[in-house]
C-alpha cells in the first residue's frame, strides 16, 4: 500500500482490525520502524483528535513529526492545469507537493469540503492532486468526501464491543446548527459494507447520501423503527447531497434521547466527536455507561498507527 486515500485501500478489513487490536497491547513494539523518517501533517482545516492521534501514532513508530496549519501559514494553492495565476493563488500544488516530498517521507492531509460545489468537492482536488504530484506516500486525514482513518477507527471499536457475530448497526442523522460535510458518513457506510453486520441508515427525507456510496444499504426514514433491537447507534450530521450543502430542515425531533436508546438492544452509542450536546445528543445518553465515544477517540491513534506501519513497511 503506497497511499491511504479511502477504505478501498484496505485489502482485508478483518485482518487490519485484528492487527490494530493487537497493536494496542504494545503500541511501542515497532518503535524503530520509523526511525529517521519524517511525517508532514498538513491541515487546511481545524483538528483535535485527528492531529493529536496521528502525531501520537507517528511518535509510537519513532517518526519525526512536522505540523503545518496550511490555511493560516501556507500560500494559497492553485490546483488547475494550465491556469494563468494572475489572481489570488500564489503557488501551484505541482511545486508545493514536490517540495514537501523533499522534506518528508510520508505526507498526511486534512482538507474539508467547502459545500459550495458538489462536483468540485467530489473531485477531491486537494488530496488527489497531492497524491498526483507528491513523490512520497499520502494519507487522507479527512478529505471533502471521506474520512477513512475515522472509519477504520469505527471498525476497530465495533469489533471490540460487539456481543454477537453479526450485530445490528444503525447510522443515524441528527440535527446540527450548520451544514456539515458527508465525509464521515460516507466512509462509515463504505466500511460497514465490508463488515459482517445488519446495517441500516436512518435520516429525514432529503438527506440521502450519494447512491454510489450507499448502494443497496437499507434506509429507514423512521428513526425509532430503525433503532429497534440495534446493538450500535452511530450518530452523525450531514448536509444534503442532492440539494448540495443545504440543511433543508433542522428537525430537532431527530436528537438522540434516552427514550430512543431504550428501543435498542442495550446499544452502544458512538460519535466521531466533536459533538454538540443537547442538540445532537442528550447529556444523559453521551454520559451513560453505554457511550463509547471516548474509547472510540482513543482508537484513532491505533488506526493511524496501523496505516503508517503498513506504509513504512512498504517503503
Amino acid at each position: 500500500m503506497k497511499n491511504y486515500f479511502s477504505i478501498q485501500d484496505i485489502d482485508s478489513l478483518s485482518d487490519w482490525v485484528y492487527e490494530a487490536i493487537e497493536m494496542k497491547k504494545n503500541p511501542l513494539l515497532d518503535k524503530t520502524l520509523g526511525q529517521d523518517k519524517t511525517i508532514g501533517l498538513l491541515f487546511f482545516n481545524p483538528s483535535l483528535r485527528t492531529r493529536l492521534s496521528t502525531q501520537k501514532a507517528a511518535l509510537n513508530l519513532g517518526m519525526n513529526v512536522i505540523v503545518m496549519n496550511f490555511a493560516g501559514e501556507g500560500w494559497s494553492l492553485e490546483y488547475g492545469d494550465g491556469t494563468v495565476m494572475d489572481q489570488g493563488h500564489s503557488e501551484h500544488v505541482k511545486e508545493a507537493a514536490q517540495v514537501v516530498s523533499q522534506y518528508c517521507d510520508v505526507l498526511a492531509i486534512r482538507a474539508f469540503a467547502k459545500l459550495e460545489n458538489r462536483e468540485e468537492d467530489y473531485s477531491e482536488k486537494v488530496v488527489k492532486n497531492f497524491i498526483r504530484y507528491a513523490t512520497i506516500p499520502v494519507v487522507n486525514m479527512e478529505s471533502a468526501t471521506g474520512h477513512p482513518l475515522q472509519a477504520l477507527t469505527d471498525a476497530i471499536t465495533i469489533a471490540e464491543h460487539k456481543k454477537t457475530d453479526k450485530p445490528k448497526v444503525v447510522l443515524s442523522w441528527a440535527p446540527h446548527p450548520k451544514a456539515l460535510p458527508q465525509a464521515v458518513a460516507n466512509s462509515f457506510v463504505e466500511m460497514m459494507q465490508r463488515m459482517d453486520a445488519h446495517f441500516v441508515i436512518t435520516h429525514p427525507v432529503g438527506f440521502e447520501l450519494a447512491n454510489q456510496i450507499t448502494k443497496e444499504v437499507p434506509i429507514d426514514y423512521n428513526q425509532k423503527n430503525a433503532f429497534r433491537d440495534a446493538d450500535f447507534i452511530y450518530v452523525k450530521n450531514w448536509s444534503a447531497y442532492h440539494e448540495y450543502g443545504k440543511t433543508l430542515q433542522n428537525d430537532f425531533t431527530w436528537k438522540i434521547t434516552e427514550e430512543k436508546m431504550k428501543l435498542t438492544n442495550d446499544a452502544k452509542f458512538m460519535h466521531c466527536l466533536p459533538v454538540r450536546r443537547n442538540v445532537v445528543v442528550d447529556d444523559a445518553v453521551i454520559d451513560s455507561k453505554n457511550s463509547i465515544v471516548i474509547e472510540q477517540a482513543n482508537n484513532r491513534t491505533y488506526a493511524a498507527q496501523l496505516v503508517l506501519k503498513k506504509i513504512l513497511k512498504n517503503k
